[in-house]
């Protein structure tokens, strides 16, 4: 099991590199959304992409940070050795209490964490997907309209 949960959580730091793009992303659009204040020409499709952007980026970090903290209790775990079934009870307890896990998922396997954890990991990354993929679009668009216009 341990070398289960040492996966988990080294998948899970694989988090860290996809929220520093996301971030790169989100600040590039955050300096575009206010280039006109800066006194760059205002265009009107700037506003609404960068918004877009910035929008996708704070769906990202939500993810990133539940992806962290995941990979943070996958670690610590891993490392409990014989202590595992102690240690789940004591962090299920204190999930519970901070109102952060229903009762009823303190009974799941460790298998189910797993794999629960790592659809975080896929949802941060759908997020990240879809952020490059508006940043794309709305380089390519204006260039292809140009150039076939």
């Amino acid at each position: 099991m341990q070398a289960e949960l040492l996966l988990v959580a080294a998948l899970l730091r694989r988090g860290r590199s996809l929220d520093r793009l996301s971030t790169a992303l989100s600040l590039l659009a955050l300096a575009c959304g206010l280039a006109p204040l800066l006194g760059a020409a205002a265009s009107p499709a700037l506003a609404p992409v960068s918004a877009l952007l910035l929008l996708i980026g704070l769906a990202e970090k939500y993810w990133a940070q539940r992806v962290a903290l995941d990979a943070e209790l996958f670690q610590r775990l891993a490392q409990s050795g014989e202590q595992l079934a102690a240690q789940t009870q004591s962090l299920d307890q204190a999930l519970q209490r901070l109102g952060l896990q229903q009762e009823r998922q303190s009974q799941r396997s460790w298998e189910s964490r797993s794999k629960g954890a790592l659809v975080l990991l896929r949802h941060q990354a759908l997020c990240l997907l879809l952020q490059l993929s508006v940043a794309l679009l709305a380089i390519l668009v204006p260039f292809c309209l140009s150039s076939f216009g």
